[in-house]
């Protein structure tokens, strides 16, 4: 595998300092100090089923407007930079994005990130068997970083969001600290237990029926979930016949990243939230989300400048 046998990008030994100044947010609110460097981590290796046929990888589908910043003029506005912006905002200058081939438009537009002051690298996803797998070509260049996590279809709200989760991880050194928001659809997405104090005990993915409210949209992990998710699948691999004999992806089961943070919980890993009761999310893989993500950008009076 190129992408195993390369030499990391990233030094180990880099420092980065996270404390990022952001007046645009309630009360000023600023990314708490943290040694340990941060690095964006975003999936866009899906095939848009839902939503096809596009014209373009579904993460570039224009929804809204941005205003450039050197001449205040509009431009449209991709739903991948939803996302990248608020990874950007919490004071993460570096992001990878693994991609599945065919899928070159995102880094053509994208580039090597000025567009959003960062730096952006592409990796290649290998094995097609679930989000986890996609983000395991990244370990040999984030394995002793603070991973900021999110989904590239997914549209969301507060825009400090990634900052109150950056700062839950220094408060209580969790070894992740998921994103709650109240879930619309509770049967297309990953629904979270919680007891009174907001300990995670379980997981459910996609419950035809549940008494549960929320769901988690991103999330911020340490070095420990980065090597037990890879640990994880390589176990997942040695041990699973049907892995072995595979040929192609329907032969496999999906795994979700929910599915590795169940097995997380199981190893009595540190497991934090932070609660958007007032947020919101939008995933615009459906099509019903879609004309919603579109309706609300296009009543906008006061695209952000970018």
């Amino acid at each position: 595998n190129d992408i195993n046998g390369s030499k990391a990008i990233i030094k180990n030994k880099e420092w980065q300092s996270l404390r990022v100044y952001l007046g645009t947010m309630p009360g000023d609110i600023q990314v708490k100090e943290n040694h340990r460097e941060t690095i964006g981590l975003i999936p866009a290796g899906g095939k848009a089923i839902r939503v096809a046929p596009l014209p373009c990888s579904k993460e570039l589908y224009p929804i809204g407007l941005r205003r450039v910043a050197e001449d205040g003029k509009l431009r449209p506005k991709v739903v991948c930079h939803y996302l990248l912006e608020k990874i950007q905002l919490a004071g993460t200058t570096k992001a990878f994005i693994i991609l599945r081939e065919g899928k070159w438009d995102i880094p053509a537009y994208l580039g090597d990130g000025k567009m959003l002051n960062m730096h952006l690298a592409y990796l290649m996803m290998d094995l097609p068997f679930g989000v986890p797998y996609t983000l395991d070509q990244a370990y040999p260049f984030l394995q002793n970083a603070t991973v900021v996590f999110g989904f590239p279809d997914i549209i969301f709200q507060p825009d400090d969001a990634f900052v109150r989760l950056l700062n839950r991880q220094t408060d209580t050194n969790a070894d992740i600290v998921l994103g709650l928001f109240p879930a619309l659809q509770p049967h297309k997405v990953d629904m979270v237990e919680m007891d009174a104090d907001s300990r995670i005990h379980k997981i459910v993915i996609k419950p035809a029926r549940t008494h549960l409210h929320y769901t988690w949209i991103i999330a911020v992990w340490t070095p420990v979930f980065t090597r037990f998710m890879h640990e994880y699948l390589l176990a997942r691999q040695r041990t699973n016949i049907t892995y072995k004999a595979a040929t192609y992806v329907g032969e496999m089961q999906e795994l979700f990243v929910g599915d590795v943070i169940q097995a997380a919980i199981h190893n009595h890993m540190q497991i934090d939230t932070v609660l958007f009761g007032n947020g919101n999310y939008l995933d615009i893989g459906t099509p019903e989300d879609m004309v919603k993500a579109i309706q609300r950008h296009l009543t906008d009076k006061n695209p952000t400048a970018t």
